[in-house]
């Protein structure tokens, strides 16, 4: 694949964020889709390009973390993402490189305004001294389920969506981490044979993959030094904002 230097210089940044998003900081996701997108040729190549690089991150992370898997939240979730998947794939194969452009803009921009929304409502029920969550409707899962389905389809962005679901299941942190990374894995697997059908994974796609790999494992490995060793919040206020821009910049272009 033709690029740049400094081209190649982002996306091996991109890839590194991979590894990172997967045994360390999440709220990388919609950066590096973001990062992706704007920089590769075609929106829709770099969905298929980001796919494989995920596939990697989601092997070391379930490696790490796969004890404290909870399959009762995963068999909630999974059906409907799966159907979300279907419904993506079937959108993916009609719509052009510029629409997939703007929808993957979109997805990322309204990701992070959900985002925002989240933690404000959060700030504002602690303000209030209020300490429980309210109870959650029947439809959550499966509307959280099929969201997340389509929207890794079409731009590898369901990081949110399912961060949303399992902080309102209440799993402790390392239960949250581990059914995530299994969640994510099998996920990312049974998307495959849609892409590949896409033709956003091929020979040339895996080439330019088997390129960024180490990145992404290089990323993994920091992910789990440095999450204990930065300011969290802070730290994901910047890649919120860097994400945002970034969505927003594919929108306007």
């Amino acid at each position: 694949m033709p690029l740049d230097t400094w081209q190649w210089a982002v996306v091996f940044l991109a890839a590194l964020l991979v590894g990172v998003s997967k045994t360390g900081i999440a709220g990388l996701g919609i950066l590096f889709v973001a990062i992706f997108a704007s920089v590769l040729p075609s929106a829709k190549q770099a969905s298929g390009i980001v796919l494989p690089l995920l596939i990697a991150g989601d092997v070391i992370a379930v490696i790490a973390y796969r004890r404290h898997m909870r399959w009762s939240h995963f068999w909630k979730l999974f059906p409907w993402a799966a159907l979300g998947v279907l419904g993506g794939w079937f959108a993916m194969g009609r719509i052009d490189d510029t629409q997939a452009r703007t929808l993957t803009g979109a997805i990322i921009v309204a990701l992070s305004a959900m985002h925002i929304w989240r933690r404000w409502r959060a700030s504002r029920r602690a303000a209030a001294g209020i300490t429980g969550d309210p109870a959650l409707p029947f439809w959550f899962a499966p509307m959280i389920g099929a969201l997340a389905g389509f929207t890794t389809l079409i731009a590898n962005a369901a990081g949110p969506l399912a961060v949303i679901y399992f902080l309102a299941m209440r799993l402790p942190k390392m239960e949250f981490v581990g059914t995530n990374a299994v969640f994510f894995m099998i996920l990312n697997w049974f998307k495959v044979p849609f892409m590949v059908s896409l033709g956003l994974i091929n020979f040339d796609s895996l080439k330019f993959n088997a390129l960024l790999i180490p990145a992404v494992l290089l990323g993994a490995i920091l992910g789990r030094w440095i999450l204990g060793r930065i300011n969290q919040k802070a730290f994901e206020n910047v890649t919120l904002a860097l994400g945002a821009l970034a969505g927003l910049n594919l929108l306007l272009r």
